[in-house]
């Protein structure tokens, strides 16, 4: 029987940071602080998810159709989590809400347009 999954580093990009906050203050705001807490607790069981089992992700169409396959992302709908696998290393660029334009969303963090 084979052992645990070899582990991966997984690190969040200042900007993934500021998408977390910004998600838990946006439910804060108007929805409310215990789900808030619940939505982070669970974007967070996501990113150390990633630890074990990067590869499970999808590409994002977005993406894909602009022929990049270097990104992949997991979901907590409606949130997506966009991320890169670099060696042993799983680095996490971007967490926003799927329902917004994800196209201009992830050009402006991904590819800098």
């Amino acid at each position: 029987m084979a052992g645990a999954p070899a582990r991966f580093t997984v690190l969040l990009t200042e900007g993934a940071e500021q998408d977390l906050e910004a998600i838990h203050d946006y439910i804060a705001e108007f929805d409310c602080v215990a789900n808030a807490n619940n939505v982070l607790d669970a974007l967070m069981n996501v990113v150390e998810n990633l630890s074990k089992f990067p590869e499970r992700g999808s590409y994002p169409k977005e993406l894909v159709s602009l022929g990049i396959k270097e990104y992949r992302q997991t979901l907590f709908k409606p949130y997506r989590v966009i991320y890169r696998v670099t060696g042993r290393q799983v680095i996490i660029y971007l967490m926003a809400d799927g329902r917004r334009d994800m196209q201009s969303v992830l050009t402006r963090r991904l590819l800098g347009a």
